[in-house]
This record gives C-alpha cells, structure tokens and sequence, in this order.
C-alpha cells in the first residue's frame, strides 16, 4: 500500500479562525461556550453553543460565492484555503485529475429550509428559492471546494453524522492508497447552530441543558448531561509520500491505520459493550503494524452524553486491557463542544498537533469523578509527552464508528 501523509491542515473553530490561533486556545485551555447569539433561544431547553465568532465569508472568496453558499460550505472553503496554502499545492503544476476532495457534513443547511419554509408557509411554493436544493444538500461542501480550487478528481461526501469528519479522511487516505488519487482535500464542516437544529437535538435529551459555561460540557464527568452544539470546519491536504517528496513538502504527520465499523444496534445509542468502537480501534491499530501498548494517547469522541462516554470507555478498556489505565485519554469537546460532521477532522487536526508538539491537552471543566469511568482523561493539567502515535475516534448516530491512528513522521 502507498504511504499518505499530511502537508496541510486548515480550521475554522469556535476557538479560532485558523489551525493556529484554535491550537493556542486549546493549550491555554479555554472554552468557546456562551449564550446563542444566531437566533433567540429563550424557549428552547438548550441555551449555550460554541459559535464561531468574527467569520466573514468574503474574506475567504469572491462575494458573489460568498453569496451562494450557506455557512456550512463557506466554513469548508475558508479551511481548505488555508489547508492549500500550508500543503504549498500548486495546482498548475499538478494533474487535477489526481488531486480530490472528500469534504462531509452531516446536516448541510437547517437555514435555508428554516427561511424556505416559511416562504412556502406564507407565500407559496412559487417564492421559493431557485437554489433551495443546491444551497441545502451536504455534499456542497465537497463541491464547492473543488470548485473553489480546481479539484477534478474523485470527489465525495460522506454523512455518517457525528463520524462524519473521520470517515471523510479515513474514506481519503484509502482513495490515495488504492491509487485512485495522489493528493485529496479531506474533513468535514457544520454549521447548525439554528432554531431546528438545537431543538431537535433537545427534543431528543442530546443536549446539556446547563446554563453554565464552565459546566456544559464536561465528558466524562459524572455529572454530564449532554453534548453542546458547535459548528465549525477542519479540512486536511492527505498526500501520497512520494508525491510529497518529489514536490519537496513539509510533512506533518503520516496516516498509518483506518477502522470503520457499525454497531448494527441502534439509532442513537452506541452498543453498550462498546464492542464496534473497540473493532474500529483494533483494525487502525492492526493496520498500522504496530501492538496496542505502543500507543499512548487518545482523542476520544467523548460528547459529555451519559452513554457515549461510559461506552467509549468500556470500548477502549477490551482493546487495550491492563494498557488501558496508562494510556492518556482526551476530549478537545470539553473546549469546543461537538461540531457534528467537522469534530472529527478538528480532533484529528488535535492529533497532528499533539504529536509535532509533545502536548496533550486537558480535558477541561473535569470535576466530579464517575466510578464506571475510571480512565486517565488528562483533567488536572495538559501534559508534556512525546507522542509517537495518536488514535482519533468518532462514533455517530446510526451506529458508525471511526478511528484514525495517526504517527510521527519517519523516513
């Protein structure tokens, strides 16, 4: 199989409008949680969300797209730009027919069928917006990003919800093994921070219904009751390793195993076992060759639901036995909360970091400890440490489980 490794990276966050100003807010430990300012949530069960402040999408594009995309797509295009020019891609110097996107969103856009409705309701259907469908569906992110940059070749969107950023690299990095691409602009996005959005996911007790900051988000803590809604963009330039060499790019990190499973149990609820997260997790690790005790950290999916983390946990300890209580565990949604279709390629952004810089985040808001919850989840302070390995796992609803194992590059 040909190597894949990573030469660009870009983020739109609630912590940050590029990779480095998000990573200096997650070693400071901060949190993007407050009040939802996109709509008046005053009825709703859920009050806080992590928003993404000061984006402007003309900054990142013409206007005129500007206008024709909807939050989701203008945050995937503001990432990929800057994914492109950290890859230092030159794109007529490459064959555009080996360089593809694998862009996912969960959702698309909740707005325009919130604001298309209501022109239904009381207008008719004959004041709709021409561009309702092309505005809404979520593999716009994927087009318009290819679009953007002249992307010709294999061009996908994966939608696995909450997995859907981890399955779009891990679905990227095999495209690049098996040949069918040199070079793929992979991640995810969301934006769906909006009346249907978060009363849908609290009609569904998804969602923390804390009033505190500080104690919304807290995985792993006994006291959790519930993810909080993020949005946000994290977009990756995957490589083959020659193509990278001949071309003289920066390596950041490699891609060295990929598991994807289904719990086949239920809608919403991972499979209390934990036994299709822990399959995922042993396939990435077979994979890339190496045993489970060479790995030291993992970024878990870690949502702050009451079922997600218990079941996670009990995942990690089948695969890792004994290990498990040395390993070093983290959840970067203690910071940013759960951005849905993108979490998984902003925590996998999170992997590449920790292992260039040797530092593993706290998961913050950590206070109560839960008995059935008892790995080391790194909730007093962030730690110094080398990182030779790093898992990246994402569960979602339906069942999907993801992991990517991410390695220090070497020669």
């Amino acid at each position: 199989m040909r190597r894949v490794v990573v030469t660009g990276m870009g983020a739109i966050t609630p912590l940050g409008l590029n990779v480095e100003e998000f990573w200096k807010g997650i070693k400071a430990g901060e949190i993007a949680f407050g009040e939802i300012t996109h709509f008046d949530s005053s009825d709703f069960k859920a009050h806080l969300a992590a928003e993404v402040k000061g984006f402007v999408g003309k900054d990142y594009m013409n206007p005129k797209d500007a206008r024709r995309m909807e939050l989701f797509c203008q945050y995937a295009v503001a990432a990929a730009k800057e994914a492109l020019e950290q890859s230092g891609l030159d794109m007529e110097k490459e064959d555009a027919f080996r360089v593809g996107c694998s862009v996912g969103s969960g959702i698309g856009s909740l707005q325009v069928i919130e604001r298309e409705h209501e022109k239904y309701l009381n207008k008719g259907p004959n004041r709709m917006s021409p561009l309702m469908v092309p505005l809404m569906i979520s593999n716009m992110a994927a087009g318009n990003v290819s679009i953007q940059f002249g992307l010709k070749g294999k061009n996908i969107n994966v939608v696995t919800a909450c997995a859907t950023g981890t399955h779009s690299i891990g679905e990227a990095y095999r495209s690049i093994q098996c040949g069918d691409a040199d070079v793929m602009v992979a991640g995810g996005t969301e934006a769906a921070i909006s009346p249907v959005g978060v009363g849908g996911f609290a009609a569904l007790t998804a969602l923390s219904t804390s009033t505190d900051p500080k104690r919304c988000s807290i995985p792993f803590d006994k006291e959790r009751n519930g993810f909080v809604m993020g949005e946000g963009a994290g977009i990756v330039v995957l490589e083959e390793l020659e193509h990278a060499r001949a071309r003289g790019a920066r390596i950041l990190a490699e891609v060295a195993g990929y598991g994807a499973t289904a719990d086949a149990y239920h809608i919403t609820s991972p499979i209390e076992d934990g036994s299709g997260a822990a399959k995922a997790m042993e396939n990435a690790i077979a994979e890339a060759g190496i045993a489970p005790e060479e790995i030291t950290y993992i970024n878990a999916h870690g949502t702050s639901t009451h079922h997600n983390d218990l079941f996670e946990t009990t995942a990690i300890k089948s695969v890792f036995g004994d290990h498990a209580k040395e390993l070093k565990v983290n959840s970067t949604k203690s910071m940013i909360g759960h951005l849905l279709g993108a979490a998984g390629a902003v925590e996998f952004i999170t992997c590449v970091k920790t292992i260039q810089e040797g530092f593993i985040h706290k998961t913050v808001g950590y206070q109560v400890p839960d008995e059935k919850c008892d790995l080391d989840y790194v909730t007093d302070a962030p730690l110094e440490l080398e990182v030779p390995y790093a898992l990246s796992n994402s569960l979602g609803f339906g069942g999907h489980n993801a992991t990517l194992l991410v390695k220090k590059f070497q020669e």
